[in-house]
């Protein structure tokens, strides 16, 4: 899709509407684009909680606009959605047609092969329903040029950072076998609508595995590092767990190399494949959830074990931020011409 008319900025405010402003990371966004210096919160909606005002929703957060229902029309420059799967798709074309910017949180717009959509959050979608992947570090150029865009899902972010350059490097040496991921995600993950399973006297103490070999990420992770979930080119495995904690994401993947490698030289192509990426950082020392939760941060570790030729690679994320949020309010910078770390630093 073509760019937007909005021009970088250059002193002016630009006007911002969050549609799904009462989940968790619709209120992550409504904090964000409160004390971003370009940016003019002009409304927020929601659906079951239209009328109430935001801060009776979040009160650490000084916001006092009311929620209101979306009647399917913006005058915002910029669109943000953070609904639920499958709910997107009835807005954004109309958003894009009255040539608004748009940036959509949902997995609506994210996968290219309609089958794997309709295969993986069982829903149909038009065959056209395809927007620019929004991976800053992956498709920054893609992004600038972009009206709309997909913003990646919050494990997907955590593993496709994690294993990016061991596939995206043309002509590198660490040729990959196989692939197995087990991430670890805070309870924010599953949203902000009460369910019995991850109440506190359920989850306290406990952690859960689901959605084992059939998580929703699996082919939007293969289609970001040129393969397929259908047809793919290397083993994948991956095993999403619940953790007894709010935010954040925690992913460990033993990678199987065809061949011996220099662990020096894994560093080396880490480091060089994020020299540019300011919200990436490849540590000597493991990383924490702690680390990075409340930031737009994605830390990575990287062992190997030269006797039995395995990577182990380790990533943690702000489930609700960079995995979310952060990553929405980032995509954006990077649209309208603006440097991509303002407001999230």
């Amino acid at each position: 899709m073509a760019h937007s008319d909005i021009s970088p900025a250059t002193g002016k405010k630009y006007s911002a509407s969050v549609i799904g402003a009462s989940g968790y990371s619709g209120a992550e966004l409504v904090r964000l684009l409160l004390r971003h210096p370009s940016v003019r919160l002009e409304a927020l909606y929601a659906f079951s909680q239209a009328g109430k005002r935001f801060s009776d929703l979040y009160p650490s957060i000084s916001c006092d606009m009311e929620l209101q229902r979306y009647e399917g029309e913006s005058t915002s420059d910029i669109c943000f959605l953070a609904l639920p799967h499958g709910e997107a798709l009835n807005i954004v074309p109309g958003l894009v047609r009255s040539g608004r910017t748009v940036i959509d949180l949902s997995g609506d717009f994210r996968l290219k092969n309609i089958n794997e959509h309709e295969t993986y959050y069982r829903q149909s979608k038009p065959a056209d329903a395809c927007m620019t992947y929004a991976m800053p570090e992956l498709f920054r150029d893609e992004i600038a040029r972009s009206r709309a865009v997909s913003n990646p899902g919050c494990y997907a972010t955590s593993i496709i950072l994690a294993l990016a350059p061991l596939f995206l490097v043309p002509d590198n040496s660490f040729s990959v076998r196989t692939v197995s991921c087990t991430s670890v995600s805070g309870i924010s993950g599953a949203g902000r609508t009460s369910k019995t399973e991850l109440s506190f006297s359920e989850m306290s103490e406990n952690m859960r595995a689901y959605k084992v070999c059939h998580h929703q990420h699996t082919p939007e992770i293969m289609q970001a590092l040129g393969s397929s979930a259908s047809e793919p080119s290397f083993d994948f495995t991956f095993t999403p767990v619940i953790g007894p904690f709010t935010r954040g994401i925690y992913s460990m993947l033993t990678v199987s190399l065809k061949g011996p490698v220099e662990t020096n030289a894994i560093q080396e192509l880490y480091r060089s494949f994020y020299a540019a990426a300011p919200f990436v950082r490849v540590r000597s020392s493991m990383t924490e959830v702690r680390h990075v939760a409340m930031t737009n941060f994605c830390d990575i570790h990287i062992a190997y074990g030269p006797e039995n030729g395995r990577l182990v690679i380790v990533s943690a994320i702000d489930n609700l931020l960079k995995g979310a949020a952060g990553q929405a309010v980032q995509n954006m910078n990077i649209m309208l011409g603006m440097d991509e770390t303002l407001g999230l630093l």
